[in-house]
């Protein structure tokens, strides 16, 4: 019985088979070849869309000097804690979540993957490691000891800047101004200003070394001008927050604006 009906299977399947031979054949050829072509190009596009949806970056990098305040901001941005701002790292703090901001937002919200970046120098070569996924870097300043520590920023930003990953992909970057609770604390266009000094005496001191340095491919500004961050290949926009207080609107901003939710 088993087999019989199995042989009834099978001749229903070939009967079908046929009929479909037979309707492929009344079809003009010119008619059945577009049908193919926009069979094979719809497939196309929708692998297309696949594989960009896959291989965008949904990585944002903080960093910065060590002391700025990168990881109170990691824990505001993750968890809304500024963990008593007694935070210290060694290692890279990492990890993809939904922002504590919009966990409780209605709908589909994309999470994020955060990277805190050690600012000691002698970690700040995993910077490395996080740049080719990166939609977006961070750099955090300390907006209440900024003056004291205004050259060594420059450097690090500089450096930054000049990699060619960051030029190449036009990384955007971000200077996040923290601390600016405190009455003390510099304005964002008071740093702004200082770092653009900073980096017009550096480019000047690093140009006539910058063929035989193989770890800056490339140089900042115009040629003859006085340097500032929108003469930059990528795009450097300067932000206020406070870690402490989890005022931190302008980071999140930022961070959807690259990483779509």
């Amino acid at each position: 019985m088993e087999k019989d009906g199995f042989e009834q299977l099978k001749n229903q399947v070939l009967e079908w088979v046929q009929e479909v031979e037979k309707l492929v054949h009344q079809i003009p050829k010119t008619q059945l070849y577009a049908a193919t072509g926009v069979v094979l190009l719809t497939i196309f596009f929708f692998l297309l869309v696949r594989l960009f949806k896959r291989t965008k970056p949904n990585t944002v990098v903080l960093t910065g000097l060590s002391g700025s305040g990168k990881t109170v901001i990691f824990y505001q941005l993750r968890d809304g804690s500024s963990h008593q701002g007694t935070v210290t790292s060694m290692e890279p703090n990492e990890g993809t979540f939904v922002l504590h901001s919009e966990i409780n937002k209605k709908g589909k919200t994309k999470p994020v993957h955060i990277v805190d970046v050690p600012g000691h120098s002698r970690l700040r070569p995993k910077l490395d490691e996080f740049l080719p996924q990166a939609a977006g870097i961070v750099f955090v300043v300390d907006a209440l000891e900024f003056l004291p520590n205004c050259r060594a920023a420059s450097e690090y930003l500089y450096d930054i800047l000049t990699k060619a990953i960051v030029v190449k992909k036009k990384i955007p970057v971000l200077i996040l101004c923290n601390k600016v609770d405190k009455v003390t604390a510099h304005t964002k266009e008071f740093i702004r200003k200082q770092l653009e000094k900073e980096i017009d005496k550096l480019r000047a001191s690093r140009t006539a070394v910058s063929e035989a340095d193989v770890s800056n491919e490339y140089s900042l500004g115009v040629p003859g001008e006085v340097f500032a961050f929108s003469q930059c290949q990528n795009k450097v926009t300067v932000a206020e927050a406070s870690g402490l207080t989890g005022e931190i609107s302008q980071l999140e901003q930022f961070v959807r604006e690259h990483v779509k939710a």
